[in-house]
């Protein structure tokens, strides 16, 4: 991208994404995290926990989705209580690639993504 290109809008996200990653050890922080954003955020959407990588995860995770208006409250409260977990945020614009990396956000430890198997 150059200087002279032109800014993003906003507006384009659709919704966002939050990844939590566990392992085995760490899945009790996990599920106090899970229950935790349940109960603050009842319109997030929780997804189901998957104990083995999946698509480009390169860790067990379960997915939060939630609508940009929580992002100002969900973010932060994420920062505060992710308990040591990895945590991938990431935008919904329609280009899975850009989205899980270039404009993605990470909470903690950055880990691999098989970014191979995203669309560009």
């Amino acid at each position: 991208m150059t200087d002279a290109a032109p800014f993003a809008d906003p507006a384009a996200i659709a919704g966002w994404h939050a990844h939590i990653y566990y392992d085995p050890a760490t899945r009790p922080a996990a599920e106090a995290v899970r229950t935790g954003l349940a109960a603050a955020f009842p319109e997030a959407r929780l997804g189901r926990w998957h104990d083995a990588p999946i698509g480009p995860h390169t860790q067990a995770m379960y997915q939060v989705a939630f609508a940009p208006a929580l992002l100002p409250s969900l973010l932060p409260w994420l920062m505060l209580n992710r308990r040591g977990l990895a945590v991938l945020v990431h935008p919904e614009t329609g280009h899975e690639l850009a989205d899980h990396t270039v404009h993605a956000a990470w909470l903690g430890e950055v880990l691999a993504l098989h970014t191979e198997v995203l669309s560009a």
